[in-house]
């Protein structure tokens, strides 16, 4: 780096410039696994050499080479933010560490999870969404992200202050996805009140039975006052700035026809074999949690990913709070037949999710696409990630 140059500027340099090859006896394409190199210039995908092993190319030997993965749902940076109830890091700090992890478990894009609308279920992030938003705009800036971050607004529709959030995060930052949330006891997630009270009892044992009563009646309130009216006025706010909407824990095919008539195209860890394939069937990209599928089953009782996979009815795979159960989750998946082998369940977390929140540019190992790539040894049966390459530059 010459005096002039700033870390922004010399790395802008240095990805114009990438040119690399990389080759592997396992290139895992978006339909077949086969061997070959595939060849990178100034950040895209310039040719595919089947069958060849070039001399010059960096050899992955038997390590798979995937696409880089596609993160649409992780809140995973709030414990980066908030590693502890009332303890909050220095924002720009935080999103460099969650930055490094996301980047460490193969996600080349993330749509970073950001809640808007108070939830009085969790202990409050304060003004946590604007501080964080502007942490990840100004790391941006420094062009030192090693993956490519993108927003993901997610909105308590019952939440009192969650249109003015909402207007306001709009106002001020880029979102590429918004999801519509609804956490009532009673509904959706939360259908069965007596798990969610032993869920609370286990978190707050000091709580009675009379201030779950009083808790869940508040909450019940807050649905009736707000629910409808911010749901439409979320729906409104996402079709003008053409954002991509997800829907959120659908439960019931009555829930699925008001997704489909609110312009909804995910559907986010729908809780019922029911709604999963409505939504499936109606073209509606359905995702699951990956640490669902590694678990065995949902923490909260609700439907397994791996019976919705067996269906043939899961798209998509994401995180949520475990950033390398993206690619745990898929390899999990992968002998699962309706799923289409190993070249099928890497799609749940790569073609898949970028397609359906219109990142064509990105999601497959193909001649015109970027090189967001990354090489995964298997040790014991378990996928292992040794290099992540971003736009053919190595980020980790």
């Amino acid at each position: 780096m010459n005096a002039l140059e700033t870390p922004t500027t010399a790395l802008v340099a240095q990805e114009a410039v990438a040119s690399i090859a990389l080759a592997s006896r396992r290139v895992v394409l978006a339909d077949r696994v086969v061997p070959g190199t595939v060849v990178v210039e100034n950040g895209l995908i310039v040719a595919i050499e089947e069958d060849r092993i070039l001399p010059e190319a960096l050899d992955c030997g038997d390590d798979l080479l995937v696409p880089g993965l596609v993160e649409l749902h992780t809140d995973h940076i709030e414990p980066h933010y908030s590693p502890r109830p009332k303890v909050f890091w220095e924002p720009f700090s935080a999103v460099f560490a969650y930055d490094a992890q996301i980047a460490g478990a193969g996600i080349t894009t993330v749509f970073d999870s950001l809640r808007a609308g108070t939830d009085g279920d969790r202990h409050s992030l304060g003004a946590g969404l604007f501080r964080l938003g502007d942490a990840i705009e100004k790391a941006k800036g420094t062009g030192l992200l090693r993956a490519d971050h993108h927003t993901h607004l997610r909105c308590e529709i019952c939440s009192v202050d969650v249109i003015e959030q909402a207007q306001d995060y709009l106002a001020r930052f880029d979102v590429r996805l918004m999801s519509l949330m609804d956490h009532t006891p009673g509904q959706r997630q939360f259908r069965n009140e007596e798990k969610l009270r032993d869920y609370y009892r286990g978190k707050s044992p000091g709580k009675s039975d009379a201030d779950l009563d009083a808790f869940f009646e508040h909450r019940k309130d807050l649905h009736r006052r707000f629910a409808a009216g911010y749901r439409r006025t979320l729906v409104d706010l996402a079709h003008e700035r053409a954002i991509a909407l997800a829907s959120h824990d659908d439960t019931l095919e009555v829930h699925v026809a008001e997704s489909l008539a609110d312009g909804v195209t995910v559907a986010e860890f729908p809780t019922t074999v029911e709604a999963a394939a409505a939504s499936h069937a109606a073209g509606l990209a359905v995702l699951m949690g990956a640490p669902n599928v590694v678990r065995g089953g949902s923490h909260s009782g609700n439907v397994s990913a791996i019976e919705l996979a067996e269906a043939g009815v899961l798209d998509i795979l994401s995180s949520d709070y475990v950033p390398v159960s993206l690619i745990e989750g898929a390899f999990a998946i992968a002998d699962v037949a309706a799923v289409g082998g190993l070249a099928g369940a890497i799609r749940t977390v790569t073609k898949n999710p970028a397609e359906a929140t219109g990142l064509g540019d990105r999601g497959e190992i193909v001649v015109g696409k970027r090189a967001d790539l990354v090489r995964i040894a298997q040790v014991e049966g378990h996928p292992v990630v040794r290099e992540v390459f971003r736009l053919g530059r190595r980020v980790s």
